[in-house]
């Protein structure tokens, strides 16, 4: 029997990269762009969010939420400028994109996979670094292996292979684009020019997923053995046709999976995210979409973050003149955004502490903590030789004043 699915969802995240000192002027911009809105979260509307994190990081995260009544209406009164100003100075800001009304029915070749992007977040952190989030919900089909072959084909699109693909089986349905590749404008658009900082700032997408199967497929019956090769192809964002089983150990040396729940699976590996569960429970299809692109979603959005901001202040290290901007920078992050716990839910835990294992987040920190004592160390060693040289010059002149002072008063 092939594999099918009830409903899914796929959200698609590029990283890009703002100069700190273009940051505010960046925000500017946003905030003046007419498809594009400052999300405020509200503590009745978002109460999973409120409840979820902790206060520390939801007041680093979410600071919006205190745009209530009568703050909300004075923000609301002031000039771009001012509200950018303010903006700028939160550690996390959000929006939204607004693409267009989507189409209903099928555009394009009756063959094609057919897809809708319901939304596209905006997330900035005031450390520069940023992202371009893009939901999709693939239409008209029931087939899991549709999922699998969009999922992968759409990945590519921000590759620098993309021209080089054939994407003529991928069909949009919306009234803003009328070819898939035009994403790529989209986010030129939200992202301006761009140039490259570190190796991790590539051009291809994370993937955050979640699928949801009948029960005819997933049951008592019918265990997760059955359909064990589709899943490591949905982890990894393989293609239905690629043969997994030749890869298998491979592929799980670089895979975590949660599987706290009897029939959800969560694999994470270093660039994907994707959840398959089973509708034979009523909780998965209900109430388990809706948390995991919330509360786990913007786990995975920190969790990038701080993967992203490591590896960039590792290369940065390379130039001894950047220290100190690199030292206030890197206890800022220490002191708002590198938390230990994010939340007290067990579940969003085991999530945080996961996703910090499979990026090896810990190691890193480590590694730059240490080489950064090792180079300040170094630099107040030449810093201290700096001083003791003058000292020395300075006595050294006060000698030879004296001398001439001595010398000038036995001959008067």
């Amino acid at each position: 029997m092939e594999l099918s699915f009830k409903y899914q969802y796929t959200y698609f995240v590029h990283p890009f990269m703002i100069e700190p000192e273009k940051y505010e002027k960046y925000i500017i911009r946003l905030l003046k762009d007419k498809k594009i809105k400052l999300r405020i979260f509200e503590k009745e509307k978002d109460l999973d969010i409120y409840n979820y994190f902790t206060p520390s990081v939801r007041d680093n995260l979410f600071q919006t939420f205190e745009f209530r009544d009568e703050k909300l209406r004075q923000f609301n009164e002031m000039n771009v400028e001012k509200q950018a100003q303010i903006l700028s100075k939160h550690a996390c800001v959000c929006f939204e994109y607004f693409l267009g009304d989507v189409v209903q029915g099928k555009v394009g070749r009756e063959n094609g996979i057919f897809f809708t992007i319901p939304k596209i977040d905006i997330i900035c952190f005031n450390m520069g670094i940023c992202f371009v989030s893009i939901k999709t919900n693939v239409e008209e089909t029931d087939k899991f292996s549709d999922v699998l072959n969009f999922n992968y084909k759409f990945k590519e699109i921000k590759s620098e292979f993309a021209e080089l693909k054939q994407y003529e089986n991928i069909n949009i349905q919306t009234d803003s684009l009328k070819d898939v590749t035009e994403i790529s404008d989209v986010i030129k658009d939200i992202t301006g020019p761009q140039k490259d900082y570190s190796n991790d700032m590539d051009n291809k997408f994370y993937t955050f997923g979640y699928t949801c199967i009948p029960y005819e497929n997933w049951n008592d019956r019918i265990e997760f053995q059955n359909f064990e090769n589709e899943f490591l192809k949905y982890a990894n964002t393989f293609p239905s046709n690629y043969v997994s089983d030749l890869n298998k150990e491979s592929e799980e040396q670089n895979l975590s999976t949660i599987s706290k729940l009897k029939y959800s699976r969560t694999a994470i590996t270093k660039s994907n995210c994707n959840l398959l569960c089973s509708a034979i429970d009523m909780y998965n299809y209900t109430k388990l979409p809706y948390e995991y692109e919330t509360v786990i979603y913007y786990t995975y959005i920190l969790r990038l973050f701080q993967k992203i901001f490591l590896k960039y202040i590792n290369t940065e290290f390379k130039s001894y003149d950047k220290i100190i901007h690199i030292r206030k920078r890197f206890i800022e992050f220490t002191k708002s955004l590198w938390s230990k716990e994010i939340t007290n839910d067990d579940t969003g835990s085991l999530y945080y502490r996961i996703l910090g294992s499979t990026f090896e987040l810990e190691d890193q920190f480590e590694q730059i903590r240490k080489k950064y004592e090792i180079i300040y160390k170094d630099l107040d060693i030449e810093k201290n030789n700096r001083n003791y040289t003058i000292m020395v010059l300075l006595l050294i002149l006060s000698l030879i004043l004296n001398t001439f002072t001595i010398i000038a008063y036995m001959f008067m």
